[in-house]
């Protein structure tokens, strides 16, 4: 599983496939899950531990 960093860079990089059409749903969608989550980023780091953890048991 990629760690929460590579998970935001790949939301980064999606987000930017859609930048070209700011009023498109995807691109708002993206863009604010992007921020959402980069001003919560300790909180999406044990997000992504804690499900690391349950993969890695089952």
């Amino acid at each position: 599983m990629p760690n929460s960093d590579q998970l935001l860079a790949k939301l980064y990089a999606l987000r930017k496939d859609y930048a070209d059409d700011p009023e498109d749903e995807t691109y708002q969608a993206l863009h604010h899950a992007f921020l959402f989550i980069s001003y919560n980023m300790a909180a999406f780091k044990d997000y992504v531990k804690n499900e690391a953890e349950k993969e890695e048991k089952q």
